[in-house]
């Protein structure tokens, strides 16, 4: 697995195309995510540190996740098909049992922004969008 952070958002109102840049953190290596208009304006938000009166659905799942006394330990992007990223969040419950969600990436940056949660990706996806080896 390859750490990777938040390098940038892109959200283009015009063409109604938003995308999420994750650079590798330890390397130059960038794989973009092409991401709804909704997630984008969420990770915006947070990263801008805009709060709104009422929850947000990223917002809600923190609180969710938190009252259940579960914890997120990293979100973990593996897989590429077909121009599709899939990916999982990893919990640990109450009793420290590891759970595997699968979710979007994008909800899942989204949450990661949130909760502080680290990004992996792995390295079989970097050489299937970058067309190297891996």
């Amino acid at each position: 697995m390859i750490r990777v952070e938040l390098a940038r958002i892109i959200i283009d109102e015009k063409n109604h195309d938003q995308a999420v840049v994750l650079r590798e953190k330890d390397g130059g290596r960038l794989i973009p995510i092409m991401i709804g208009f909704v997630e984008a304006s969420s990770i915006q938000m947070c990263i801008a540190g805009v709060t709104t009166p009422r929850p947000m659905t990223h917002d809600l799942l923190s609180a969710v996740i938190k009252a259940l006394e579960a914890e997120v330990e990293h979100l973990f992007i593996d897989g590429f098909l077909e121009g599709t990223f899939f990916a999982k969040l990893c919990l640990k419950n109450r009793e420290g049992a590891q759970v595997l969600i699968d979710c979007r990436p994008s909800d899942g940056i989204a949450l990661s922004v949130r909760m502080n949660i680290p990004i992996f990706i792995e390295n079989k996806i970097f050489a299937q969008v970058l067309g190297t080896d891996a």
